[in-house]
This record gives structure tokens, sequence and C-alpha cells, in this order.
């Protein structure tokens, strides 16, 4: 039987979208207490059923499928610029496609402007008519508000009407700046993107035997499996190593490996494949918050899914892609050993118009991927960096940095790096690395 988490979780699901929902009706109409309804609401925001507006209210939205997800709801948008709604509330759940910046004449505003669009404008209330009869929300800047008959219009049309406080270039900004972050969300492949569903999952009762394991078994081809009770929670995992040696007539729960490491479904998959590679687990259980199984991955999922990234091209590039692609290689010995050059722009500074700690560590990593990349194909992921020192280098400058591997081995690698600025060395790290395979 379902929680009462669950049930409105469900309740919430089949509400129509654009639908107002509050603690105080959703306790009311489940008869459950606010406290739960509260945590439920909040629960449903993270999982993107509903969206939760200053002066607005919470509203049911449509949940974003992975393909959609650099486009942004009307909601949304209330939140990035902290505006107040002047009209149009219930179309808030609606999505933008493209945002237009009305800095024109109104004949030409309006042949940019269409259905599905978001006008930024000042407080041009003919410009505000218009583009709600083309089928366009508008975004009105500078704090300025609009006539009764474009809100009545906004009402009627369920396009939104905003008012925000900034100004038109800082709005466009803001927004511009949302999407590009949803454009990097939308690289990350989670768990959930590769998962075997539950319902497509083989597993084991806690009151199984071990024959039933063997009938799982000559059935599938498979040897691990997850071990849940009759709350559908997962208690364990049993493989063939755990099976060896013993009778049929052995209950599982006596010789599963309990208390297994599971993930969620919004786990990372780079994440993943650490804790696979690293305590060399083949299979892992993925749990909701209940710890009840949502299905499983392996590592061959884990490997597939990360080669299938490093094909696809990366649409939005986060502060780690800005500073490696400005590593240049600057010389290559017989050997292998290479060395990077690196110019300190005022982006990669702190406030003392010195390089960054950040910066600093983000080049190391770099450079000691690249030159265990000479040695072996795959990723790393850093176990332990002890930084020696670093001393201040100012903007401007331009460093070498200069990796060394000390030993490489099937699954780890060390590398001694030093960073230098006119032959003189600024600073100088270790690190012990964990090498994932893609092959």
């Amino acid at each position: 039987m379902a929680t009462k988490h669950e049930q409105i979780i469900e309740y919430i699901d089949t509400l129509p979208i654009g639908e107002k929902i509050s603690v105080r009706q959703i306790a009311k109409a489940l008869n459950v207490s606010e406290g739960t309804a509260y945590r439920a609401i909040k629960d449903a925001e993270t999982k993107g059923y509903v969206s939760t507006i200053e002066r607005v209210g919470t509203i049911r939205i449509e949940r974003k499928k992975k393909e959609n997800i650099e486009k942004l709801t009307f909601a949304e948008v209330v939140n990035i610029i902290d505006g107040q709604v002047l009209g149009g509330r219930s179309g808030l759940h609606k999505m933008l496609n493209k945002f237009v910046i009305g800095a024109m004449k109104l004949e030409a505003m309006m042949r940019y402007t269409e259905a599905g669009n978001l006008l930024i404008v000042g407080n041009r209330t003919q410009a505000h008519e218009l583009a709600l009869k083309a089928g366009a929300a508008v975004l009105i800047t500078g704090g300025f508000d609009t006539d009764e008959s474009v809100k009545r219009i906004a009402d009627e049309l369920e396009l939104p009407v905003i008012s925000t406080s900034y100004d038109t270039f800082t709005v466009a900004a803001m927004i511009n700046r949302a999407i590009y972050d949803q454009l990097i969300k939308k690289d990350i492949v989670l768990v959930e993107d590769i998962l075997t569903a539950e319902d497509q999952t083989v597993y084991l009762h806690v009151g199984d035997t071990l024959e039933d394991w063997y009938e799982k078994n000559q059935s599938t081809f498979h040897s691990r499996f997850p071990v849940i009770d009759r709350n559908r929670k997962v208690q364990g995992m049993v493989t063939s190593k755990d099976v060896m040696g013993q009778e049929k007539s052995v209950m599982i729960d006596k010789i599963m490996t309990k208390k297994p490491i599971t993930v969620r479904p919004n786990t990372s998959v780079a994440s993943a494949a650490h804790m696979m590679i690293w305590e060399g687990i083949e299979v892992l259980p993925v749990v909701d918050e209940q710890n009840r199984l949502q299905g499983i991955i392996s590592r061959q999922d884990v490997l597939k899914a990360m080669q299938m990234i490093q094909r696809q091209p990366q649409v939005g590039e986060t502060i780690d892609d800005n500073i490696t692609s400005s590593m240049a290689t600057s010389e290559r010995s017989d050997s292998g050993q290479v060395s990077y050059r690196f110019p300190v722009t005022p982006q990669m500074t702190n406030g003392l118009g010195t390089m960054s700690y950040g910066v600093f560590t983000t080049l190391v990593t770099e450079a000691a991927n690249r030159a265990l990349k000479y040695y072996k194909k795959g990723d790393l992921v850093v176990e332990n960096m002890t930084v020696y020192f670093i001393r201040p280098v100012q903007m401007e400058s331009i460093i070498d940095i200069r990796p060394n591997v000390l030993d490489v081995g099937r699954k780890f690698g060390k590398v001694d790096v030093e960073v230098f600025h006119e032959s003189v060395l600024v600073g100088k790290a270790m690190m012990i690395c964990q090498l994932i395979d893609k092959h």
C-alpha cells in the first residue's frame, strides 16, 4: 500500500497543468497533516511537478523532458528575475521558446515577436497589447506597470505579463545564464537515464531460498540480484560468491550482503562509475528516498553511457571547460613527458588579483589527466591531492605546467605536477588518481 507521501505525489501528478495548490488544500483533500503535505509538495517541486513563485504561490507545471530542458517556463523566469506577475497567472506553466528584446520601432518589434516568445520591453503599453495578441508573454523592465486593459487581455489569453525592477540588459543576461545552466545540466547523464527499470529488474525477496536464486540464474543467466522486503525496500545483494558452497535450502537473507551500496536516480553516471570501480561492484541497486527499489545499473551500462558522453558535442561550457581550453601544449620529450602553457586572465584571479586556488587545482588536475592518457586511455577521478605550496601569480602572467607521471597501474596513477612562472617554481602538487577504463 502506498504511503501518505506517495499518495500526495500521485494526487499532485493528476492535477491539471497550471492549477494552483497549497499546503492547506492538499492536507484537507487527502486528510493528512499540513507537515506531511508540505514535505510532499517540496518533494514534488524537486521532481519538477510544481513550481513555487513568490507572491503568486505554488502551481502545477509540466515536468520537463531531457530534450526540452533548455526551455524555461514563465514561472521559472519570474523566479530568476524576482518578478511580479501583473496578469495572466494561469499561463505561468507555459514554456517560452525564445525571448525578444523590444529595442526597436513597434512595427519592427512585431515582425520578430511570435507565439511562445517572451517580449522584454519597457513601459510601452501598445507593445504589451500587440505582443499578447500575437501569442507572446510580456516582461516589463524598470519596475513599470501596465494598463488594466492589458492585464485583462493577459488573463483572457492566459499569457503572463511580468514586471521586474531590473533593466533590460540585466534581465536578458539573467535569463540567458539560466538557459546556459540548463544546457550544462542536459549534458550530464544521470543514473535515471540509463537504469534498467524496476518492472524489468529481476530481484529476490528476503523470504526466498537459495533454490530461488538458482532458478533466476538459469532463466536470466545473471548472477547478481538485489534482495527486497515486502515494502520493496532494498535489504541486500546476493551474488555467485555468496552462494558458493551453500545448501539450496538456505534462506537468502542469511547469505546476502546486507546494507549494500545504492545510488539514487539523480546520481550522475560519473559518480556511479567512481563508486563501482572503487568498490569493485558490477551491479548497483537504484533506490528512492525511502530506499525502495527503482531499478539497477550494471558496469556495462555505465561504460556505455560514458562512451556516449564522449561522442556528444559540448553544448554548454562549464568553468572547468573554459580553463582547460586555454591550456596549450608547449613541448613533449621523447619519454612522453609534456609541459603546458596557460595565460592567467583576469577572470581566473581572486580578489587580490592573483591566480585563484580553484584555477590552480583545475590546471593541475587537467595536466595530470592529459599526462596519464599518454599511458592509458580513459578517464580519471582524483582520489587524493596534496598541494605542497603555491605562490601568488599575477594576472596576465604566462605559466608552465609540467606533470611527471611517477607510477601507472591498472586502476591507479600517481602524478607529480610542478608549475613555473618565468622558470621560477610557483606551485607543486602530488596527485593519486583512479583510472576508469572505457573499453
